[in-house]
C-alpha cells in the first residue's frame, strides 16, 4: 500500500470512529460512569452515590431509545434511591455516624424477595398494558430485582450483591438481543466487580463489627 492510500485509509478509519463516538456517545459515556460507580460501591467509597446519579440520566435516555422503559423508569428510582444511601451512609446508624457494612437477617431477606415478586408482577402487568415492550417478563424481573438490590445496597447488606449479581446474569443476554453490545460488555464487567464486590464487603464485615443493624 502507497502513503497516499494508506493515509486515506486511515482518514476513513478514523472517520468511522468519529462517527461511532457521536452516534453512541450517550451509551459510552454510561460505560464508563456506570464502571467507576460500580468500582466505588465495591470499594465503599460515598462518591459512588454522585457518580452514580450521573449514570443513571445517561442509561434513561438509552433505554427508553431501545424500548426497555422499565429500565428506563428504574433509573428514576436508582436517583432517589442513591439520595437515600447518599444520606444513610453519611448519616444513618444508632450513632448517626453512617452505616456499616452488615448482614440482613433471615426475615429481611425473606421481605425482600416477596417484594421482587409483587414489583415484578406489578411491572409486567403496566409493560403488557401500556408499551409495545418485546421483553415485558425479564424487563419486569430485571428492575424489580435491580430496585430491591439498591435498596440493599443502601443499607449495606452484603446480600445486596449476590442479587445484583444475578441480575447481571439476566441482563446480559438481554442486552445482547436488544442490540446493546456495549452495555452488554459493561454488564459482564459488572458480573466480575459484584464478585469482587462480594467479597471485599465480607471481608470487611469479618474485620470489623457493624455499627448499625438492618
Amino acid at each position: 500500500m502507497c502513503p497516499g492510500d494508506w493515509a486515506k485509509e486511515t482518514a476513513k478509519s478514523m472517520g468511522a470512529i468519529y462517527t461511532w463516538l457521536i452516534e453512541n456517545w450517550i451509551e459510552l459515556a454510561g460505560f464508563v460512569s456506570g464502571a467507576l460507580c460500580v468500582w466505588l460501591l465495591v470499594k465503599r467509597n460515598i462518591w459512588t452515590f454522585p457518580v452514580g446519579m450521573v449514570n443513571y440520566v445517561f442509561f434513561a435516555i438509552l433505554f427508553i431509545g431501545s424500548g426497555l422503559y422499565a429500565d428506563a423508569g428504574l433509573q428514576g428510582v436508582y436517583f432517589f434511591l442513591a439520595c437515600l444511601g447518599w444520606y444513610w451512609w453519611l448519616k444513618g446508624g444508632d450513632d448517626h455516624q453512617g452505616v456499616e457494612v452488615h448482614e440482613a437477617s433471615p426475615l429481611t431477606l425473606i421481605l425482600c424477595g416477596v417484594a421482587v415478586l409483587i414489583i415484578a408482577a406489578a411491572i409486567q402487568w403496566l409493560l403488557h398494558t401500556y408499551t409495545n415492550s418485546t421483553v415485558a417478563g425479564l424487563d419486569a424481573l430485571t428492575t424489580a430485582m435491580s430496585l430491591v438490590a439498591q435498596f440493599m445496597l443502601s443499607r449495606k447488606w452484603i446480600a445486596n450483591w449476590w442479587l445484583w449479581i444475578a441480575v447481571d446474569v439476566i441482563y446480559i443476554p438481554l442486552y445482547i438481543y436488544k442490540g446493546l453490545w456495549l452495555t452488554a460488555i459493561l454488564y459482564l464487567v459488572f458480573l466480575v466487580m459484584c464478585v469482587a464486590g462480594l467479597i471485599e464487603w465480607q471481608k470487611a464485615r469479618t474485620d470489623k463489627p457493624a455499627r448499625a443493624a438492618a
